[in-house]
C-alpha cells in the first residue's frame, strides 16, 4: 500500500474512536420548543407597605319615628338583611284610624275644591271663596300625606345591605319617637385606617395610589385616599383613610389588612408568578440558552396586582425563561439525561 493511502485508513480510525469516546452532549442536540419570555427592563411603582384597620364607611342606628309597640323583629344581631328587608315593625291600629281619617276629609275636600273651580270659571263665585278652599284642600292634602308617612313608619326597612351590629329594643316594647332601635352597617362600602409616619407622607400625597391584600390572593386597587393635613401631635403619623372599591370582598370591621401605597417608580425586571418553579425553600426559573437549558435560583420581591415577581438578584434583562415550569422541567431531565 502507497503511503497516503495509510494515512487516510489512519485518520478515518481516528475519528471513529473520538467520537465513541467523546460523544456530542445532549444539550448541543437542541431543546424542546417551551413558551418562552426574553426579559427587559419595565418602569413599576415603587411602595412601601403598612397593616390598615378595616372600617364600615355606612354605620348607622335606627331610631323610631312614630310612637307603638314593637310586635316583629325578624332580624337579630349578627344577621345579614339585605336593602329593603323589614327590621322592625310597630303596631299600626292608630296611624291606621289617622290616615283613614284624613283620607276621608282629604277626599271631601277634593270635591268641593273641583265644584269651586267650576263655579270660578263660570265667574258665580268670588276669587276670596275659591281660595279659601284651595287653601283647604291643601291643608286637607298636607294632612293626608303626613298621616301615610306616620302610618309608613311602623314598618322600618334596612336602608343598606349589612350586618346587625346591636339592637337597643325587644318585641313588646313601647316605644316613642326618638328612641333608638337598631344599629347596623354596611360590609359593601369599608376603607380602611392606616397609619404612616411623616417620612412618607410626601410621597403617598404626591401618588395618591393604593393597593389592597386579601387573604385570598386578589389585589384591590383604590385611588381614594382622605388624607388629614396635619399629623398626631403624640405620635407624628398621619391616619390616612382608604376607602376600598364597592363589593363583597369577605373584610369584616376590626380585621387587619396589608396596603401598599406608591412612592415612585423604578426599573425592575419582572417576572410572571407562574413561571417559578419552587423547590423547597428554593425559587427558581428554567433559563432557555442556544443550546442548554439551565435552572437558576432567583431572589424575588413582594407580588404586584398584575401576578409578577420583581426579580431582585439571579436574571439579567436579554436573559430568556420558560414559562412553563413544569414542561421546563421535563425537558430539562431528557436533556441532562441523554435522551432525544
Amino acid at each position: 500500500m502507497n503511503s497516503k493511502f495509510l494515512a487516510m485508513i489512519g485518520a478515518v480510525m481516528l475519528l471513529s474512536a473520538c467520537s465513541k469516546e467523546s460523544p456530542v452532549p445532549a444539550a448541543a442536540k437542541g431543546i424542546p420548543d417551551l413558551e418562552r419570555l426574553t426579559l427587559q427592563a419595565q418602569t413599576s411603582p415603587q411602595t412601601v407597605t403598612y397593616d390598615g384597620v378595616i372600617e364600615a364607611i355606612n354605620q348607622a342606628t335606627v331610631s323610631a319615628q312614630t310612637s307603638g309597640r314593637i310586635v316583629e323583629m325578624p332580624v337579630d344581631v349578627g344577621d345579614f338583611v339585605a336593602k329593603g328587608d323589614l327590621i322592625i315593625r310597630f303596631t299600626d291600629t292608630e296611624q291606621k284610624a289617622r290616615a283613614a281619617s284624613a283620607q276621608a276629609q282629604f277626599n271631601e275636600t277634593q270635591a268641593q275644591f273641583t265644584r269651586m273651580q267650576e263655579m270660578l270659571s263660570k265667574k258665580l263665585i268670588a276669587q276670596a271663596d275659591f281660595d279659601k278652599s284651595q287653601a283647604a284642600f291643601k291643608a286637607a292634602e298636607a294632612a293626608l300625606r303626613e298621616a301615610e308617612q306616620n302610618l309608613a313608619y311602623t314598618s322600618i326597612y334596612a336602608p343598606y345591605s349589612g350586618i346587625v351590629v346591636s339592637r337597643a329594643v325587644n318585641v313588646g316594647e313601647t316605644v316613642a319617637p326618638g328612641k333608638p332601635l337598631m344599629t347596623g352597617l354596611s360590609l359593601e362600602q369599608l376603607r380602611a385606617q392606616v397609619n404612616i409616619p411623616q417620612q412618607h407622607i410626601g410621597p403617598v400625597r404626591k401618588y395618591k395610589q393604593a393597593q389592597i391584600y386579601l387573604d385570598s390572593g386578589e389585589v384591590l386597587h383604590s385611588s381614594e385616599l382622605r388624607i388629614p393635613p396635619s399629623a398626631d401631635p403624640q405620635t407624628h403619623s398621619f391616619s390616612v383613610l382608604v376607602n376600598l372599591p364597592e363589593g363583597n370582598h369577605d373584610l369584616f370591621p376590626g380585621t387587619f389588612v396589608k396596603i401598599a401605597f406608591v412612592t415612585g417608580e423604578k426599573e425592575q425586571l419582572l417576572i410572571p408568578a407562574s413561571s417559578i418553579s419552587q423547590r423547597g425553600e428554593v425559587s427558581g426559573v428554567y433559563v432557555i440558552k442556544e443550546t442548554s437549558l439551565e435552572f437558576r435560583q432567583v431572589n424575588l420581591g413582594s407580588l404586584n396586582s398584575a401576578k409578577h415577581y420583581p426579580v431582585l438578584a439571579g436574571l439579567n434583562a436579554g436573559e430568556t425563561i420558560a414559562l412553563d415550569p413544569i414542561a421546563a422541567a421535563n425537558a430539562y431531565k431528557k436533556i441532562h439525561s441523554g435522551e432525544q
